[in-house]
C-alpha cells in the first residue's frame, strides 16, 4: 500500500538572484525536490539552469534568495558544504582521475587509510579495503559491466566512466544526487544503461535532480520536469500532463501554462513503498 506523499520538500530553492555585472543569471529561482523523486530541469542556453545547480551543489553563492533542507535554512558556500548537506554532484566533465583506478576514484578525497600507526602516522592508504567497498558500491547499484576496481579509469569506456562518478555520489550522496547532462556525450546503449542507473539511485531512496536536454530521456526517467526560463522557473509539470511538444513550447517562451507557475506536489507513485 501507497504511503502519503509528504508536503515538505527534502531541498528547497526560494527567490534565488545571482548577477554577473549586468548579466542577471537568475532572477528569482525556485526549485522544490521531494524525497524518492526524480526531478528533471529542462531549459534553453542561457535559462540560468547551470547557475541554478551550482547554487545548489555550492559551487556558486547566490546574491539573495533561500536554500532549505528538510525546511530548514542551510548555507551551501562551498562544495564541502554542500556535500556535508548530503549533495553529492555528477558534473557533466564527470571530475573524474583518469590514471587512477576506479576504487581510488570513488574515494577520491575521501580516501580510507590503513589502521594503526601506519595509517595514523604516515597516512597510508587502505588499497584493499577501498577495492572491496567500491565493489560494493557497484554491485549495489547493478553496474555489472565493471568487474575489477582496480582497473584505470583511462581504460573505461564513456558509459563506464559515467557509471563510476554516478556510484562515488550514490555512495557518499544522503540526501541528493543531482546530475549534469549525464547522456550527453554517450551512445545509445551507453545512454540507456545510465538512464537504468539514475532509476535504481532513485529507488534506493535518494532523490535524483536531471538536467538534461534530451526530452526523450527526460519524458522517460522523471517524475516531474521543472522548466527554466530567462533565470525563472516558468512552470513545473509532469510528463503525463503535457507533451513533449507542449513542455519545449513552454520552455522556448512559445506557450504559457500559467502564472504564477504550476508546482503539482509529490508524485505518489515515487514516494510510495
Amino acid at each position: 500500500m501507497s504511503e502519503t506523499p509528504p508536503t515538505t520538500p527534502l531541498l528547497q530553492a526560494t527567490g534565488l538572484v545571482k548577477r554577473y555585472g549586468s548579466v542577471t543569471a537568475l532572477g528569482g529561482a525556485d526549485l522544490d525536490l521531494y524525497p524518492g523523486e526524480i526531478l528533471a530541469v529542462i531549459g534553453d542556453n542561457g535559462a540560468g539552469k547551470s547557475s541554478l545547480i551550482k547554487c545548489l551543489s555550492g559551487a556558486v553563492v547566490p546574491d539573495a534568495g533561500e536554500i532549505r533542507i528538510d525546511g530548514h535554512p542551510v548555507r551551501l558556500d562551498t562544495p564541502p558544504a554542500a556535500r556535508a548537506a548530503g549533495i553529492e554532484t555528477v558534473h557533466q566533465s564527470l571530475a573524474v582521475a583518469p590514471s587512477l583506478d576506479i576504487a581510488a576514484n570513488i574515494f577520491l578525497g575521501r580516501e580510507i587509510r590503513r589502521p594503526g600507526v601506519l595509517g595514523r602516522v604516515f597516512r597510508s592508504l587502505d588499497h584493499g579495503r577501498m577495492r572491496e567497498e567500491a565493489r560494493r558500491h557497484l554491485d549495489s547499484l547493478g553496474v555489472m559491466t565493471i568487474q575489477n576496481p582496480g582497473q584505470a579509469v583511462e581504460t573505461l569506456s564513456g558509459g563506464q566512466r559515467q557509471a563510476v562518478a554516478v556510484a562515488r555520489a550514490a555512495a557518499f550522496g544522503s540526501r541528493v544526487v543531482i546530475m549534469d547532462e549525464p547522456t550527453a556525450a554517450l551512445g545509445v546503449r551507453e545512454s540507456r544503461a545510465v538512464l537504468d542507473l539514475i532509476l535504481r539511485v532513485r529507488d534506493r531512496g535518494l532523490p535524483v535532480i536531471v538536467i538534461s536536454h534530451n526530452m526523450p530521456h527526460v519524458f522517460e526517467i522523471a517524475d516531474r520536469i521543472h522548466i527554466q526560463r530567462l533565470g525563472r522557473r516558468v512552470a513545473c509539470v509532469t510528463p503525463d500532463q503535457y507533451s513533449m511538444t507542449e513542455v519545449v513550447a513552454v520552455m522556448t517562451g512559445a506557450m504559457a501554462i500559467d502564472d504564477p507557475p504550476a508546482v503539482p506536489g509529490p508524485p505518489a507513485a515515487a514516494a510510495g513503498g
